[in-house]
């Protein structure tokens, strides 16, 4: 007898029930006497938003297993998250437990994306450009200094104790000599991005190529593959879960000196954005450039995991992700 599949869960209301509590809690609260900032519409809007999004998600369900597994798989995330919104709403224009210039309340955020929306766009636009060039440049120089390492014992002599010296110094120590040499802060920029990624991707690279079993390029050899064949069909294959790992961590060390570049030498760009705002004391402009920045990196970590899924395919099983 087949098993009834359910086409309801009850775990699917809790992100709606708790984005209702949170509206109830704003709309019905009154804010502080001492809160003397003019209230905004935003957050009510958005969590009037947010409501509808899930209703909508919920009644899919009722109709979608997958929609509804999904759901109910991130329900408690969800829902969690919409807590802890009302929670910092509540300690801020509720009952003004914090300051309210370094800790603005959802609305004033929010306002932020819905007044301010273009030119945070043009200022992520500038800084993808510097992420993007870094990042590919430090990719491919990473990819082939960690095959010379791992497969030359020559390149493995001289380029590794270079490797080990000035490998480990963070790419921001870099930033005053950078802006030395190079004559545009945006060259600059894109160097010491390009460093950050570079030395993970080498070193991971290269341990990937060393730990790819000999008899492989034994067997190859005698079937007349060349040096040039056995790195493009054996060894690159073999290490590229290391080379993603090392342009993983490459990715989180690029953001970091980005942001650090842009604050000092830079005249554009996000982190030139969060520096200028912080300055005038607008933290609601911080932490809405805060929230772009988060998004934009998880974002591109989902992609490169979906690269790696693809390029990785034949690997399924193998290896758990």
């Amino acid at each position: 007898m087949l098993e009834k599949k359910v086409a309801f869960n009850p775990r699917v209301l809790s992100p709606p029930a708790a984005l209702i509590a949170v509206l109830l809690l704003h709309v019905l609260l009154p804010k502080h006497a001492n809160y003397t900032v003019k209230t905004l519409p935003y957050f009510t809007n958005f969590l009037y938003l947010l409501l509808a999004v899930f209703a909508v998600w919920a009644v899919t369900g009722l109709f979608s297993a997958a929609q509804r597994e999904k759901l109910v798989f991130k329900s408690g995330f969800f829902t969690a998250g919409f807590l802890l919104l009302g929670l910092y709403d509540l300690i801020t224009i509720k009952l003004n437990l914090v300051p309210g210039i370094y800790f603005p309340a959802p609305e004033r955020i929010i306002g932020v994306f819905v007044k301010d929306w273009l030119f945070i766009l043009r200022c992520l636009i500038y800084s993808l450009r510097l992420l993007l060039s870094g990042f590919f440049l430090g990719a491919f120089l990473g990819v082939a200094t960690g095959t010379l390492i791992g497969w030359s014992q020559r390149f493995n002599y001289w380029i590794m104790p270079f490797i080990r010296i000035v490998g480990p110094i963070p790419s921001t120590a870099w930033i005053p000599i950078a802006l030395v040499i190079f004559l545009k802060p945006t060259d600059a920029s894109v160097f010491l991005i390009a460093l950050g990624v570079w030395f993970p991707t080498t070193v991971l690279t290269s341990s990937g190529i060393m730990n790819v079993r000999k008899s492989y390029f034994e067997v190859a050899s005698t079937l007349g593959a060349g040096t040039l064949r056995n790195v493009l069909t054996i060894a690159l294959p073999a290490a590229a879960p290391n080379i993603f790992a090392g342009l993983f961590n490459g990715t989180s060390a690029c953001f970091l000196t980005l942001m650090a570049a842009e604050m000092i030498g830079c005249k554009f760009g996000i982190g030139w954005y969060i520096n200028w705002q912080r300055e005038v004391l607008a933290y609601s402009n911080v932490y809405a450039a805060l929230i772009v920045l988060a998004v934009t990196f998880s974002f591109l970590i989902g992609l490169q995991f979906k690269i790696r899924n693809r390029v990785l395919s034949w690997q399924k099983g193998t290896i758990r992700w």
